[in-house]
């Protein structure tokens, strides 16, 4: 008798600390270039770059590559927040778990290199950091993942921005949630007219907001003058480089079901607005 997988609940995160994750969830962006270097190296290359993003795996709590084939099984690569670790996947098994604080860029790589050739796939692999926020992992210097807080408040943005994400995805018929690991967002996209769509995901900080944000968006990208109208759950209009619905982390209420079921509203309504933009005549 096997046991039914465990439904994915919100996890209540704490609204004062959005503003106070930059460096975790920086470095968290460099790590996530670990994983993706995966998809990079062993998935043959696709135009929109899916072949490299990451999704959320609840049973283990990470941003996890895409599988790829070696011997017999399916290898994927993770980064898991709340312990700043870096994880190697057989099926659902974990094969290595190689902890990142304390540890270089250039060391990790190596020692995922050292796992994946014990698979049978080959050593060398290419590592991105161009376009990355600077810091000063990406200039050699260890993890730190001291701020055990942080990784693992980041954690729970990540685990809770996938189940409001693929409960919208269910409705609007949108791609599977998935994190793209140059911007590192986790997204999905619904076509609502032809050359259409809609996008809608949680970035956990950029040079827009310090702090996790949900985010909804349309494409054609319509003109700031054409944004009217409030939101639902406390969003906002963003109208600054990009145009867009938004939810900052920090206008989050308290209490876990309270949260969840804010960020559901606000992801309603701004589709909803954003799907109406898309469609008008330019």
């Amino acid at each position: 008798m096997t046991n039914a997988p465990v439904e994915p609940r919100w996890v209540a995160i704490e609204p004062p600390r959005a503003r106070s994750l930059s460096d975790a969830r920086i470095q968290l962006h460099y790590a996530a270039q670990l994983a993706s270097a995966v998809g990079i190296s062993y998935l043959p290359a696709l135009s929109d770059d899916s072949h490299t993003n990451l999704g959320w795996d609840p049973s283990h709590q990470a941003l996890v590559s895409h599988g790829v084939r070696s011997r017999s099984r399916t290898i994927r690569a993770g980064i898991r927040p709340a312990d700043l670790s870096l994880i190697v996947l057989d099926q659902a098994s974990t094969v290595a778990a190689i902890p990142l604080s304390g540890s270089t860029l250039r060391k990790a790589a190596d020692a995922l290199r050292d796992v994946l050739a014990s698979a049978g796939l080959d050593r060398e692999f290419p590592l991105e950091f161009d376009g990355l926020p600077q810091h000063a992992v990406g200039k050699g210097a260890a993890f730190d993942g001291s701020d055990t807080v942080a990784f693992a408040e980041l954690a729970h943005w990540f685990a809770n921005a996938h189940i409001a994400l693929d409960a919208l995805r269910e409705h609007t018929h949108g791609s599977d949630v998935r994190c793209w690991p140059h911007h590192f967002d986790i997204a999905t996209l619904a076509t609502v007219g032809p050359g259409k769509s809609c996008g809608a995901g949680l970035t956990p900080g950029d040079e827009w907001y310090q702090e996790p944000y949900f985010y909804v968006n349309a494409y054609p990208s319509p003109p700031a003058d054409r944004v009217v109208g409030t939101l639902a759950g406390g969003g906002t209009w963003h109208t600054t480089g990009w145009t867009g619905a938004v939810l900052p982390g920090s206008r989050l209420r308290d209490v876990a079901t309270e949260q969840a079921a804010q960020v559901q509203s606000f992801l309603d309504s701004a589709f909803a607005a954003c799907s109406r933009l898309a469609a008008a005549p330019a």
